[in-house]
């Protein structure tokens, strides 16, 4: 449901947390909340790659690494440690040399369709249904966990939308991973050295994708009942796609109504607004995405 364009911007928020960093501009204030980025350039260049990277790390208290499972890899025989080596470890350090909190989400389906499983599992004519599918996807949380140290681990994305998108049986297997997984976790980490979670989706859960077509309020009550491991609300966000013109117009209460009266800390894991306008979808500029970051804070 997301196009590429629409990375352009990642913003984490912790409620309840300590203290962040003090901003590297003098006249600002400590800010109240953690504040961290995704390293997705306007283009796919290295060179840019790297001076986004300088820039948001001086300003940041936290690093996402929003990671797919690397099944293709592992099909061929590749172990999860040697994937993780090849894409994943030296992002971690540079992160760590910051100084930055990780946060790492670990997407099972298609996160561009979340009507579908990834590509390489459809390549290969396999799916999460399958236990040794699963088995995979165990082993490779467990080495997320011991060799990129994540703070914070979410074992799936957005939820809410595969369950409204994709066929029963890909999100059920998505609940009866992501509990195993979470099992796994607990047995060496607790849930305050390592808070786990799966995210929800905020348009899907105000009623705004997919085929709810507009409709009501939904809610997450089933996302909370059917992922129990969850220690925080980890929430993504595309309010564009959910038919928001204007970033001024979504609701103050966007994020917390999902909330309600639990005592669930709240993070903003994946969203943002485009920068520029995609032709008969929607209509943007960077101004606009300028108002959509101040209409975050």
């Amino acid at each position: 449901m997301k196009t590429i364009a629409s990375l352009a911007v990642a913003v984490v928020i912790i409620t309840c947390a300590p203290a962040p960093r003090r901003v590297d501009v003098g006249s600002q204030p400590t800010r109240s909340y953690f504040m961290g980025f995704s390293v997705i350039p306007p283009r796919p260049d290295l060179r840019l790659a790297v001076r986004s990277l300088d820039m948001w790390s001086k300003r940041a208290d936290a690093a996402i690494m929003h990671v797919d499972v690397p099944w293709a890899l592992m099909l061929a025989g590749t172990s999860p440690e040697d994937a993780l080596r090849k894409d994943g470890v030296d992002l971690e350090k540079y992160y760590r040399s910051k100084h930055l909190k990780l946060v790492v989400t670990i997407d099972v389906t298609n996160g561009l369709a979340r009507e579908s499983e990834a590509a390489a599992l459809v390549a290969t004519h396999r799916s999460i249904s399958e236990p040794a599918i699963q088995r995979l996807y165990r082993n490779y949380v467990r080495a997320v966990v011991d060799m990129l140290h994540p703070d914070y681990l979410g074992l799936a994305a957005e939820t809410n939308l595969i369950r409204l998108a994709a066929p029963r049986a890909v999100y059920d297997a998505v609940v009866r991973m992501t509990n195993d997984a979470a099992t796994d976790v607990r047995r060496t980490r607790s849930a305050s050295a390592l808070p786990l979670y799966a995210s929800v989706q905020v348009e899907t859960a105000w009623g705004r994708l997919g085929r709810q077509g507009g409709g009501g309020f939904v809610g997450i009550d089933q996302d909370l009942r059917d992922f129990p491991f969850n220690n925080l609300l980890a929430l993504s966000s595309y309010p564009y796609l959910g038919g928001f013109k204007d970033p001024r117009d979504i609701p103050l209460d966007y994020y917390t109504r999902l909330r309600g009266t639990r005592a669930l800390p709240e993070m903003v894991v994946e969203g943002g607004w485009p920068s520029t306008s995609v032709s008969g979808v929607f209509s943007s500029s960077a101004e606009m995405q300028a108002r959509y970051v101040a209409r975050q804070s």
